[in-house]
């Protein structure tokens, strides 16, 4: 399913044997795109705000997060990310590779 949404923007900072670090900056309405995530992972926010998480079989969901604050979400976990604030939302994405 394509999508007219900006793309949030990836960087990696670090890529190792162990982790792949990943700062993800999302302009007002960005998002990542459809995605399955192949690690677990830790998400740190760096910016406080709303994220609308699209899930499969056409549910979506509001997450609040706010900067500093870490979650963690096993692999598998399958969603758009869109940031459904006016201002740039920015987290950091750690993956744990096995």
């Amino acid at each position: 399913m394509s999508s007219t949404r900006p793309k949030a923007q990836p960087t990696v900072l670090l890529d190792d044997a162990r982790t792949i670090a990943t700062e993800w900056r999302f302009p007002p309405g960005a998002e990542t795109g459809w995605h399955k995530h192949g690690h677990d992972y830790v998400v740190v926010p760096m910016t406080t705000g709303k994220l609308l998480l699209e899930e499969p079989g056409g549910t979506s969901r509001t997450a609040d997060l706010t900067t500093g604050k870490p979650y963690a979400r096993g692999e598998g976990v399958e969603h758009n990310v869109v940031n459904a604030n006016d201002y740039e939302f920015v987290f950091i994405e750690i993956e744990l590779k096995r």
